[in-house]
């Protein structure tokens, strides 16, 4: 038997690009039957560009308010497991839907791990490939005092990523979010 949102509540995976939301999201959703929903995937979508493109084009802080509104629509849908864009959670207003409609999950991960596996991905529009570590401890600084406000904390190392599907299905069903996992005899 597979386990079971126990909760009407999506589940927000937020932190730094590079931690795995995305990837750990759809193996949540699979393991839970959920849909699977990633928000800057959503906005690509919607707008015909992509992040990066709309970083260059109309710079960050109209692609925030963009991306509030589409959190804001996203969070007031139905459950399911969504990844959030590296910057969604820092805004307030999201953060405070999050807390009404979500569960939200910090996948935290040290500078190092992030480091390597940002390192020369040009997607990436806040992480520059030529200085990657200093802007990486630099928005470590000024997101984690955010981040911190999620419901759920869960590391994430360098490891196979179902180490931390593993560790964040364990906290959600500690937390009767999710039934219990049967075992079997």
């Amino acid at each position: 038997m597979s386990q079971k949102l126990l909760q009407e509540k999506i589940l927000l995976l937020v932190g730094m690009m590079g931690v795995g939301k995305t990837s750990l999201g759809r193996m949540i959703s699979k393991r839970l039957k959920l849909p699977f929903v990633d928000s800057d995937k959503e906005i690509e979508r919607m707008t015909g560009f992509t992040i990066s493109d709309l970083f260059a084009r109309y710079g960050e802080e109209e692609f925030r308010k963009g991306e509030e509104k589409v959190m804001e629509r996203l969070l007031n849908g139905k459950p399911c497991v969504l990844s959030s864009g590296g910057g969604a959670f820092l805004s307030a207003h999201t953060r405070k839907v999050a807390k009404e409609k979500a569960v939200s999950i910090w996948i935290k991960a040290g500078a190092d791990v992030i480091s390597g596996r940002t390192q020369g991905r040009t997607h990436r529009p806040l992480v520059p490939s030529a200085d990657n570590q200093a802007t990486i401890q630099r928005l470590v600084k000024e997101c984690y005092p955010l981040y911190s406000e999620a419901d759920i904390m869960v590391e994430s190392f360098n490891e196979p990523p179902h180490y931390t599907v593993s560790r964040i299905l364990k906290e959600l069903e500690n937390r009767q979010i999710i039934s219990k996992k049967e075992k079997h005899d």
